[in-house]
């Protein structure tokens, strides 16, 4: 059995598990938008749906080390499509550590460990 030194919130994992989809979707929304056209402004609206989701992450995030380095977008900054690129993919990479940190086998299954 492996040895589990990490342990998280059931609340935080079923947020990690509804969000992880949605944020690497947008990610890869903005991220042919960015090949396209990198210095194309993006919405007000956009940037507060990103926003909108990007608080939700946050929660999941909130105790790890990788949170002082996701920002929020700046609506009144009017970002550029690689600008948010480049911030989605930092909050897909932490999403995805913390599933390394915090999910893998039990002993009977593979499952987050909660506490």
């Amino acid at each position: 059995m492996e040895d589990i030194k990490y342990y998280t919130t059931q609340s935080k994992a079923q947020i990690h598990d509804a969000m992880t989809p949605l944020i690497k979707s947008m990610y890869s929304e903005f991220k042919e938008i960015s090949k396209k056209k990198p210095e194309s402004a993006v919405s007000k609206n956009k940037i507060k749906i990103a926003n909108r989701l990007l608080e939700r992450v946050r929660i999941v995030l909130a105790d790890e080390d990788t949170i002082e380095f996701l920002d929020l977008l700046d609506e009144d900054d009017i970002p550029q499509a690689s600008d948010v690129t480049l911030i989605l993919s930092q909050y897909v990479a932490s999403m995805e550590a913390f599933h390394i940190k915090y999910f893998g086998w039990d002993g009977s299954k593979r499952t987050w460990y909660v506490k």
